[in-house]
């Protein structure tokens, strides 16, 4: 069952190759969809803090009545701050914010501030400034690893040449239709992982009739081969719901895709995100 299946992360900390997404999910309502889902049996939980939604996931993993090392959560420093002194400060922040002792991993969620996004400075000085303070909280057990999210090949170089610990994972948009093969097989050949958020694709994927094809031969839904085949990359995969019956869906995966239909779902391409190409990540420009 994938709710039980885990891989390492490179200083050898296990995570959970399935987790729940909580983006645009209300702090008022957040700790409710948390619990449903570690009742189902998710044990890794992902949130940032620009999600607004840090208390509410604290609330449901210290409320849950799971063993809290059974638990992984990661959370993710605001795009926005890029020295050392700020970034020291948020991941106290979000320890408290949360009540929690420490987080599993930690990590700048974009290489960028947002209103930056796509721009000629890729904010190397900023980025290593806010990973020694990551450093730092890892070397005292406030975090457990930490990582990156958003950062491209360049991005990554960076930390790679010059911080003392390097990044454990980075956090991508890969889907069917947009996998960025280049950027995986970088971080991935330098020794992280690689985590997959929307795996689902945002917006028109489910209308796909391409991948509706595909995933009939298999007698599952769109969703579901998304997530297999996200898998089958190698990849942890990162969906996002809040519907306890969706969350129980994704998570029944124990299927297979074969080489010759992953070879046809590596060549699709859809794109198409809809009203959320307002957001920059999925607005193309990188």
């Amino acid at each position: 069952m994938i709710l039980q299946e885990t891989t390492n992360l490179p200083n050898g900390v296990s995570v959970p190759k399935l987790a729940l997404g909580t983006w645009m999910i209300e702090d008022v309502v957040v700790a409710e969809a948390v619990k449903a889902a570690i009742d189902i049996g998710y044990r890794h939980i992902d949130t940032a803090q620009a999600y607004g939604n840090e208390r509410g996931v604290g609330e449901a993993v210290r409320t849950c009545g799971v063993p809290r090392d059974q638990l992984f959560v990661q959370s993710k420093l605001a795009a926005e701050v890029k020295d050392y002194e700020r970034a020291k400060a948020a991941i106290e922040q979000s320890l408290e914010t949360m009540g929690l002792d420490y987080i599993d991993l930690f990590i700048i969620h974009s290489p960028q501030p947002w209103g930056d996004w796509a721009s000629d400075d890729r904010f190397f000085e900023g980025n290593l400034a806010a990973w020694k303070a990551m450093e730092e909280a890892l070397e005292t057990g406030k975090l457990r690893a930490i990582g990156v999210s958003n950062f491209q090949q360049e991005d990554l170089t960076n930390l790679l040449k010059n911080a003392a610990v390097k990044p454990m994972i980075n956090q991508v948009l890969a889907h069917v239709g947009n996998t960025p093969f280049e950027l995986i097989d970088y971080a991935t050949s330098n020794g992280m992982l690689v985590e997959a958020y929307s795996p689902i694709g945002h917006g028109k994927i489910l209308e796909n009739s391409e991948i509706k094809a595909i995933a009939d031969t298999y007698d599952v839904t769109v969703p579901q081969l998304c997530i297999r085949y996200i898998l089958q990359l190698g990849l942890l995969a990162l969906p996002k719901t809040v519907n306890p019956a969706h969350m129980k869906s994704n998570a029944e995966v124990d299927f297979e895709i074969s080489a010759e239909d992953m070879e046809r779902l590596k060549g699709i391409t859809a794109k198409d995100y809809g009203d959320a190409s307002m957001f920059p990540v999925y607005s193309g420009a990188q």
